[in-house]
C-alpha cells in the first residue's frame, strides 16, 4: 500500500498554475505602475512652488469655509469635510483620520486649503495643518511590501503547481499544512516586518524585496529539508 495515499490530479496543478498568474500580475502592476507613479507624483508635489503670476504646476492657497464635517470612527470610518469657496461651490475633502484639524472644525469656520492639480492637498486652521487623503506621501515601502508579498504568493502557487504536475500532490512535504500555510503566513509577516521599519526609518523601497525575498527563499528551503527529515522515520517503518 502507498504510504502517501493518492493525491490531487495533475489538472489541479494546471489550474493552480493559472491562478498563480493573478498575484504575479498584481506584483508586476505594482512594481511597474503604481509604485513609480506614486514616487513621481510625490517628487512633483514636493518640488512644486507656490503659484506666482505664471501659474503652471504650482501650489495654490485658497480661503474656504466649512459647511459640514463627518467624523465616523471605527473599522469603516469616514473622515471628510465639505468646504465652500467664495463662489459658493462645494468640495468634499477626505482625510485619513480625525486629527489634528478635522476634529476641531465646525460649520462656518474659515480654513486655508492648499490646492495642487485641481485637488485639495491639505487644510490649515491657525497653526495646525492636516494633509488630505489625496496628498502624495512617501510611502513606497508599503507598496513594495504588498508587491513583494504578491510575488511570493505567485512563486508559492507556481511551486505547488509544478509539484502537482509532477505527481507529488498530497505527498509529504508537498501539502498545504506542511509547506503551503507556513510559507504563506511567513511571507506575509516577513514583508510586513521589513516594510514597516523601512517606512519608519526612511530606507529606500527596494530594501523590502531585497531583504524579504532572500529570507523567505532561504526559509522555504530549510522548511522543505526539515519536512523531508521528518519523513525518514515513517518511511523506515
Amino acid at each position: 500500500m502507498d504510504v502517501y495515499g493518492s493525491g490531487p490530479g495533475r489538472w489541479t496543478g494546471a489550474l493552480l498554475g493559472v491562478l498563480a498568474l493573478i498575484p504575479a500580475l498584481l506584483c508586476w502592476s505594482l512594481f511597474t505602475g503604481a509604485l513609480p507613479d506614486d514616487l513621481r507624483r510625490y517628487e512633483d508635489y514636493t518640488a512644486a512652488a507656490p503659484c506666482g503670476d505664471s501659474g503652471g504646476d504650482c501650489l495654490r492657497t485658497l480661503p474656504l469655509t466649512v459647511d459640514r464635517t463627518v467624523v465616523k470612527k471605527g473599522r469603516n470610518g469616514t473622515f471628510e469635510a465639505t468646504l465652500i469657496d467664495r463662489e459658493a461651490r462645494k468640495v468634499v475633502v477626505g482625510f485619513g483620520d480625525a486629527g489634528p484639524v478635522l476634529a476641531r472644525l465646525e460649520p462656518g469656520d474659515r480654513v486655508t486649503a492648499t490646492v495642487w492639480r485641481g485637488r485639495v492637498m491639505a487644510v490649515a486652521a491657525g497653526d495646525l495643518r492636516q494633509g488630505t487623503a489625496d496628498e502624495p506621501r512617501d510611502e513606497a515601502q508599503m507598496t513594495a511590501g504588498l508587491a513583494t508579498f504578491a510575488g511570493l504568493v505567485a512563486a508559492l502557487g507556481a511551486g505547488f503547481a509544478i509539484a502537482l504536475l509532477a505527481g507529488l500532490g498530497g505527498r509529504q512535504p508537498w501539502t498545504w499544512r506542511s509547506l503551503g500555510l507556513p510559507l504563506l503566513i511567513g511571507s506575509g509577516l516577513t514583508c510586513l516586518a521589513v516594510a514597516v521599519p523601512a517606512l519608519l526609518t526612511g530606507l529606500p523601497w527596494w530594501v523590502v524585496p531585497g531583504v524579504a525575498v532572500p529570507f523567505v527563499s532561504y526559509a522555504a528551503v530549510r522548511l522543505h529539508r526539515y519536512r523531508l527529515r521528518q519523513l525518514v522515520p515513517h518511511c523506515a517503518e
